[in-house]
């Protein structure tokens, strides 16, 4: 007869995407020597049964992406860290509001046929120095789709980058965080990849997106723009 344990393992498969493949995360962190600004870039592909994206590839879903790596965060730190959301920004904070870590102008989407695109730029925080504040810096999810109709498949190559971020540390303390506050980042990254596989969506605080599927009736997003590096934020 089946424990609690044993029970707990079989919802926990069957939430999982039939057939779906979760290749092993990527990690690539700098430290811009010269003007000490961090790039961190953590990235998987999961492979997935075509079926399995029908009803997924819209706005609202990329919306409930995003919300689902807040909750991430949240989770992984036990609580200790959360979002905080207003109107026009979204604060990382501490136990409390009074302790923003990081705070973000309000998400930035981007979604066509083939790519879906998340950005929150980074405004400020305790954690971010004086150049940084309202910069180039930017929090983004970056979800891109190659269909594979031969093989009745799709590949989605997901990236979570944080780019020219300054953190509030000098000289050695950057290099410290790159092996402190950037592995927090990654572990939570690979947390959130893996929710992904499992269909584990949370449902969005503010639903920009939420409500009518038909293209018709549902608000869209800002189609994607073809960008090379030289036209990313910088």
């Amino acid at each position: 007869m089946a424990g609690p344990i044993d029970r707990w393992r079989e919802r926990r498969a069957s939430q999982a995407i039939p057939g779906a493949i979760l290749q092993t995360p990527t990690d690539e962190t700098s430290l811009d020597s010269e003007t000490g600004a961090v790039t961190s870039r953590q990235g998987a592909e999961i492979i997935l049964p075509a079926a399995a994206i029908e009803g997924l590839w819209d706005p609202e879903h990329l919306e409930r992406v995003a919300r689902t790596y807040w909750i991430t965060l949240r989770r992984f730190t036990l609580g200790l860290m959360h979002v905080d959301y207003t109107e026009t920004e979204r604060s990382v904070v501490l136990l409390t509001r009074r302790l923003p870590l990081l705070t973000f102008k309000a998400p930035e989407y981007e979604m066509d046929r083939g790519r879906g695109i998340v950005r929150w730029r980074i405004a400020r925080g305790l954690l971010v120095s004086g150049r940084g504040r309202d910069g180039d810096g930017y929090l983004e999810i970056d979800i891109q789709r190659r269909d594979e109709p031969e093989k009745e498949r799709v590949r989605l190559l997901i990236s979570v980058e944080v780019a020219n971020y300054y953190p509030a540390l000098t000289g050695l303390s950057r290099r410290i965080y790159v092996q402190t506050q950037s592995r927090i980042h990654v572990v939570a990254c690979n947390f959130f990849l893996r929710r992904l596989v499992k269909r584990e969506l949370a449902p969005s605080r503010v639903g920009q997106f939420a409500g009518p599927r038909s293209a018709e009736q549902a608000p869209e997003p800002n189609p994607v723009r073809e960008r090379d590096a030289s036209e990313r934020p910088s």
